[in-house]
């Protein structure tokens, strides 16, 4: 899938970009923006105002139950594995690849980390360990198979995605379960943090924030090199800051039917986990040779050989990252769902993956897109399968308008392709 057209390799896309010396002003920074968006570079705008829609339309029809904080929460749970794996496969679709196989590799993950765990009584931290490896070993031999030898990586990960389902059913038995006991393992994906926790570290969370954004623009400033101004990176911390504590407030909230049997409240574990690899994947992606190389190789491979970059060890590396992603993800099913089945990673489960990165805003086409597309389609997905089971709409129906924002999120992407080619951008 990789295209050998030349594109914008870009991390920070959909920012806006202006100049350091003449954006000081809010209106300076409205026309950047807009001149950015008029450019074709749209970012994850799209399915933010997707997701801000949505959510509208299901407090609307819905305002008992879909609002409520009980919902929500069980919503991020319901969300995290897709996510996870999204996260994963913007690694590979960066490089304008696919892996198809990503979610039986989290399936044959949950069933091996299962077995160590339960039938031979290992520890939570090597069991965890262990399915994490099984993931980076199943992305070790895709990513030979794709730069080594050069077999396209849509028939490689078709092989492995019919290959693992055989490997998951040999492990558990058609129609068989593991079950998961490992307390630890079973609170990733079903319990909250206390409600302390939850706000030391998102205070913790916006003060590293705001530290490091402003040292790492006045740097650039005193380099001479190009920096957001002053005012824009207010506002942006501004706005995080009230948003991420009013989520934290949100969530803090009794939340249980029955508070005098269980009481619940607080934000659920998993979050803090998907904040945690959103810091170090985008730390990853932007501030590293590995990362720039990624963007690099995803915008034009041939440039990216001549100028001297392994384009095979780029390709193996980021195969490797997302099988061990959707290792996790595996995991975070069966934690969710207390056990592992041969079912685990199947269904819609690498198709919702794929679907969250691309309606967030990463291309099919290689060469842009974050780690933070993948939580933001993961939500918009998440957030239709709640609210349409909310209204009790027919499986059916949730597949078609699934599909139909998939169609919406792609023709975006394709257009905005074409209108970067047109301003230059590309």
């Amino acid at each position: 899938m990789t295209t050998p057209t030349t594109q914008a390799t870009d991390p920070h896309a959909g920012e806006p970009d202006v100049p350091p010396s003449s954006s000081g002003n809010l209106g300076d920074i409205v026309r950047a923006y807009i001149a950015r968006l008029r450019g074709g570079d749209l970012g994850s705008l799209p399915a933010v105002l997707g997701l801000i829609v949505l959510v509208a339309v299901f407090s609307a029809l819905r305002p008992e139950r879909f609002p409520s904080a009980f919902n929500i929460a069980n919503l991020l749970n319901q969300s995290a594995a897709v996510v996870v794996l999204a996260m994963g496969l913007v690694f590979v679709l960066l490089l304008g690849e696919i892996d198809l196989s990503a979610g039986f590799t989290g399936g044959t993950a949950a069933a091996v980390t299962g077995v160590v765990m339960t039938q031979h009584g290992w520890g939570w931290i090597p069991s965890l360990l262990t399915g994490l490896a099984t993931g980076a070993l199943i992305g070790a031999v895709i990513g030979l198979l794709v730069a080594r030898l050069g077999i396209p990586s849509f028939v490689v990960t078709l092989a492995f995605f019919l290959g693992l389902q055989g490997v998951v059913l040999v492990i558990i038995g058609e129609g068989g379960t593991i079950a998961y006991r490992n307390e630890v393992i079973l609170k990733l994906n079903n319990n909250p943090m206390p409600v302390w926790l939850g706000w030391t570290l998102a205070v913790v969370a916006l003060a590293l924030y705001a530290l490091l954004t402003w040292r790492t623009d006045s740097r650039r400033r005193r380099h001479g090199l190009e920096a957001q101004p002053v005012l824009l990176w207010a506002i942006k911390t501004g706005a995080l800051v009230v948003l991420v504590l009013a989520f934290v407030a949100f969530l803090s909230q009794e939340r249980s039917p029955n508070p005098t049997l269980k009481s619940i409240k607080g934000v659920p574990l998993v979050v803090a986990i998907i904040v945690g690899l959103l810091v170090v994947l985008t730390y990853l992606l932007d501030r590293t040779a590995w990362g720039r190389h990624i963007y690099a190789v995803g915008g034009n491979a041939e440039a990216s050989r001549r100028s001297g970059i392994s384009v095979a060890r780029i390709k193996l590396t980021c195969f490797i990252m997302c099988s061990t992603l959707a290792a996790l993800a595996g995991l975070l099913i069966a934690s969710r769902n207390n056990s592992a089945s041969p079912t685990t990673g199947g269904g819609t489960f690498l198709l919702y993956g794929v679907g969250a990165a691309v309606i967030g805003g990463t291309s099919l086409f290689g060469g842009r897109g974050r780690v933070s597309n993948a939580i933001i389609g993961g939500l918009v997905i998440s957030v239709i399968d709640n609210g349409m089971g909310l209204l009790r709409q027919s499986t059916g129906n949730v597949y078609m308008i699934t599909g139909l924002v998939l169609l919406v999120a792609a023709g975006v992407d394709a257009i905005s392709r074409r209108q970067a080619t047109a301003s230059g951008r590309a």
